[in-house]
């Protein structure tokens, strides 16, 4: 009795807007390959195509830290617009899959407006290799995306969540801050569209091509380490301690006072038209006491909380702050931080928290508007 061979072949399928002609270049072009033929997060530091049939490609990409990643082949088949066909090997010992060559198969189908790309990566030894692979491939395409559709990222990246989140605002100024165009949209906490992204329905979730990612703190760290731009954990490793102690504080003390118990029991009595539930706010506000010393504390002689620019602490921290200053008691802790205020007063002026801010507002008031028109 004869078995048949487990096959671990990559089947992936990809729309990019742009014609096609446009995307089949893309991958024999050697400017445009290093723009975008590399995943999130790594560079191309050179790359050289012969493009004819036997004719030999490379890449050298680079991680953030400069190591090195090259692969090579050869052409097996180049059909303009319609179909190509290449090695792929990695080099170098120390790579996934030391000397073996795999074989990747492109066809190019024009499609609304746009190409779909279908690919077969085959000769795979083992499933982790092929997950691996269909794990990079996503993230390059993703970046084929930017590079060719005319909204660049904002075809890629959609941020789902609701307007008035501080943890939604914070991932928007987030991605204000390292400059990156997205998508928003709205939709609630639990709601079924939430739901089959997060698996705990909360937001907001990003998403970046099929790659799903969820929880504020993880969503900045995506978007710091694959996007260019400022970094949003700079400094010494103090520094950046110091940002991710805060960080975690945030999650795990500090929104459940201030926002949870303190500002939401306000903004829910006002949409439900009864009074806040005193005993909730008033211990929340004991305990707000202690937390808001703290921060005084750490604000002391310095304008962000980890180094000299905003870190993703000042990012999650800055909308927490601004909703409890607009309630009497967060009115009356404030008033003698001066430290909080001066920290607050920076972190509000920046481009990224204004434009988070009044892209909140004008949602807020379209939902507002909509639900009006129901009614």
């Amino acid at each position: 009795m004869t078995t048949t061979p487990p096959d671990f072949t990559l089947h992936l399928t990809r729309f990019i807007r742009a014609p096609r002609e446009k995307v089949f270049d893309a991958f024999l072009d050697e400017a445009l390959l290093a723009r975008w033929h590399c995943p999130r997060g790594m560079t191309v530091a050179s790359s050289t195509v012969d493009a004819r049939v036997d004719g030999a490609w490379r890449l050298d990409m680079r991680t953030h830290d400069r190591s090195g990643h090259a692969v090579g082949g050869r052409y097996r088949e180049i059909r303009r617009a319609d179909r190509l066909a290449y090695t792929w090997q990695w080099e170098g010992e120390d790579t996934p899959m030391p000397g073996l060559q795999t074989l990747v198969e492109i066809d190019f189908v024009s499609k609304d407006d746009g190409t779909e790309i279908r690919m077969r990566h085959s000769g795979f030894p083992a499933e982790a290799a092929r997950r691996g692979h269909g794990q990079g491939w996503h993230s390059v395409l993703n970046r084929l995306s930017d590079a060719l559709d005319a909204r660049g990222s904002a075809g890629t990246l959609t941020l789902y969540g609701v307007p008035e989140s501080s943890y939604v605002r914070a991932a928007r100024i987030g991605l204000a801050e390292k400059g990156i165009a997205y998508t928003f949209e709205a939709c609630a906490p639990h709601s079924a569209q939430i739901n089959a992204l997060h698996p705990f329905g909360r937001v907001p979730v990003l998403r970046d091509g099929v790659t799903e990612i969820w929880e504020t703190s993880a969503i900045l760290r995506y978007i710091d380490e694959g996007f260019a731009g400022p970094s949003l954990n700079p400094g010494m490793i103090v520094d950046r301690a110091r940002t991710e102690q805060w960080v975690s504080a945030v999650g795990g003390y500090l929104y459940d006072t201030m926002a949870r118990r303190y500002v939401l029991q306000y903004l829910f009595a006002q949409r439900d038209g009864r009074a806040p539930d005193r005993a909730v706010i008033d211990q929340a506000v004991t305990e707000m006491a202690r937390q808001i010393d703290a921060l005084e504390l750490a604000y002391t002689g310095r304008d962000f909380i980890g180094a000299g620019s905003p870190s993703y602490a000042d990012i999650l921290l800055a909308p927490v702050l601004a909703y409890i200053a607009l309630f009497p008691e967060g009115v009356q802790l404030l008033s003698d931080r001066p430290n909080i205020r001066r920290a607050q007063a920076l972190m509000q002026a920046r481009p990224s928290f204004i434009a988070a801010t009044q892209a909140s507002a004008q949602q807020q008031q379209q939902q507002q508007r909509q639900q009006q028109q129901q009614q």
